[in-house]
């Protein structure tokens, strides 16, 4: 009888909401509690895990990880390429230019109808949600000097095959490098740094106006030298060439310079009319040359990092056109341009449609719809990329391939100083693998992580390991290395509750909140961890009927996807994603 009474008494409690829905806001809409047993318990149930103490599981160390992943660091757009001068006798047209008879007058129209999906854009972005805003070029940084790039004479980058070759005007490498000091600008404090990032920045731009192409009704950015990949059939080029992620790129930068309170009025109506040249080109189709832009066999819109030699062909590369994206995005914001919106509208369409052939299932995500390499640099940048996607558009399509993204290859296999993995109680096995060498112990395609030996070992009660790498191994699932003791440099696989990394890893904001679905007639245990060896709280729910709740971040949590609820009874909790599905 007293049990009856306190389910009736839990049932009351959380059941005072707004339209009859459940565990305060944290559930909206659907769901009913039925017995003790399956509602919100004031008390733990049983211990949960067999062999590891719940201070152990239910607490988070107080170590680094807890933090999203940097930027990966930006990739070199000619790399694996082989650049050579151009041919005796090339002009290259740095200024004028012969505009086609039909095409001599800025465009005002789209290039072509394409498919779009109605996005619309979040006007009220945080700052550090904007593009560009996690790449600031450190002050260490501010005159490069190395293998492939560094500053002439006045300042702008120059791109070398190596030490001993001259250097060329390379878009890309300039507007990046602009867009990075434009970002520390923002931050910097100290006024002589701060005045030259500002210097450094207008460098660039000033690079980039002097040797445009006009023509068209637009700028165009050329890239002075003979280039070709040797992987990727098709990608050869005789100066000049064009790159569409170089146009979508300058937009951020002219634009972003505009919008700094550095800058003179004379120098702001400058940078303005840049961008708006350069918007131009992206309504330019592959009718005539030079172009970016071009619609596929399916309707979709492509901004080619690439363009190829005939209309309709080129690398079809993601990164890049992604890149170039934001540059649209930057142009919208500052202009309210509504062929700016259609044109962000029809590639993040395109980007998310195309994403089965980005993707390659447990593993890392193919550079280009051309050419199926995988590379893992790039796998990051997507991770990345998707991400922002969400913030931009609200989608939770972005946010979940993101998050199918890191399941398949996690974005950040080196883990910080002080990492543990923790072992239950019991028999586990360890393998030794054939992988590169420190710092990263990554995969290499002729190793394969092939297996060397295995061992078992037998611990009599809960342990734990330091661990300094956390990656899928090919063709299995994801693994530690151990770092130190009598296992060092063997690997052990992730498989909860047996072995897992204590701490919150991988972590991504989400904006807007997600939304969660907690399943009809599935017990789920909703976590708030404690801190270091400080056991945490748990409440199990159990709903008659499919329920939903907000949630803000999903995260590696001790070794599992989890995400955190933001409303509600179950407010600040970490509920299991696998059980608790997340919107996409």
């Amino acid at each position: 009888m007293a049990g009856k009474r306190r389910v009736e008494l839990g049932r009351r409690r959380f059941m005072r909401v707004a339209g009859g829905s459940v565990a305060g806001a944290a559930v909206v809409g659907g769901g009913t509690f039925t017995a003790l047993a399956t509602g919100i318990l004031d008390s733990p149930p049983k211990d949960l895990i067999d062999g590891v103490p719940r201070s152990l599981v239910l607490s988070l160390p107080d170590a680094p990880g807890s933090v999203q992943p940097p930027a990966p660091e930006l990739p070199d757009q000619l790399a694996d390429g082989v650049i050579k001068p151009p041919s005796p006798g090339t002009r290259i047209p740095y200024t004028g230019g012969t505009p086609d008879p039909d095409e001599g007058s800025v465009p005002t129209k789209l290039p072509f109808d394409f498919k779009t999906s109605g996005y619309q854009l979040d006007h009220e972005l945080p700052e550090y949600m904007r593009p560009w805003r996690d790449r600031p070029t450190t002050w260490s940084n501010v005159t490069p000097n190395t293998e492939n790039v560094y500053l002439d004479a006045e300042g702008a980058v120059q791109y070398r095959p190596d030490r001993n070759t001259p250097g060329y005007d390379q878009p890309v490498t300039q507007i990046q490098f602009g867009l990075g000091c434009v970002s520390s600008y923002r931050t910097a404090t100290d006024p002589t740094r701060k005045a030259l990032f500002l210097e450094r920045a207008k460098a660039q731009a000033k690079r980039l106006i002097d040797k445009r192409v006009e023509t068209r009704g637009a700028w165009y950015f050329p890239y002075p030298f003979d280039w070709f990949h040797p992987e990727h059939s098709g990608v050869t080029y005789k100066a000049p060439w064009y790159s569409g992620m170089a146009q979508g790129e300058s937009i951020s930068l002219f634009i972003q310079l505009s919008q700094l309170d550095g800058v003179t009025e004379e120098e702001r109506k400058l940078y303005r009319a840049a961008a708006d040249g350069a918007f131009a080109s992206l309504l330019r189709g592959d009718n005539a040359k030079p172009w970016v832009v071009n619609r596929d066999k399916d309707g979709y819109l492509w901004i080619q990092e690439y363009p190829g030699a005939t209309p309709g062909t080129g690398d079809y590369t993601f990164n890049g056109m992604i890149f170039a994206t934001f540059g649209v995005w930057d142009y919208y914001m500052a202009t309210g341009n509504e062929l700016a919106l259609k044109l962000y509208d029809g590639a993040v369409t395109t980007i998310r449609d195309h994403f089965p052939r980005l993707r390659q299932a447990k593993w890392l995500s193919y550079y280009c719809n051309t050419h199926r390499v995988p590379t893992k640099g790039y796998h990051q940048h997507h991770i990345n990329l998707f991400r922002q996607l969400h913030w931009q558009t609200g989608s939770p399509a972005f946010a979940d391939r993101q998050d199918t993204l890191i399941n398949d290859y996690p974005s950040a296999q080196n883990l910080p100083a002080g990492s543990v993995v923790a072992f239950a109680a019991g028999t586990h096995s360890l393998y030794q693998l054939k992988t590169q060498g420190a710092p990263l112990y990554g995969w290499s395609p002729t190793m394969n992580d092939a297996q060397k030996a295995t061992k078992k070992v037998t611990f009599t009660k809960a342990t734990q390991a330091p661990v300094d790498v956390r990656r899928r191994i090919y063709g299995r699932g994801i693994y530690y290395r151990i770092s130190a003791g009598a296992y060092a440099g063997w690997w052990v696989g992730e498989y909860y509750p047996n072995v897992f990394l204590r701490g919150v890893h991988l972590p991504t904001t989400y904006r807007p909140n997600r939304t969660a679905t907690f399943p009809a007639n599935v017990s789920i245990t909703a976590i708030k961890f404690g801190s270091d060896g400080k056991t945490g709280t748990t409440k199990t729910v159990k709903f008659a009927k499919s329920s939903k709740a907000p949630f803000d971040q999903r995260a590696i949590v001790n070794g599992r996807p989890m995400l955190r609820i933001t409303a509600g009874g179950l407010t600040g909790y970490w509920v299991p994603n696998g059980p608790v599905l997340a919107d996409s």
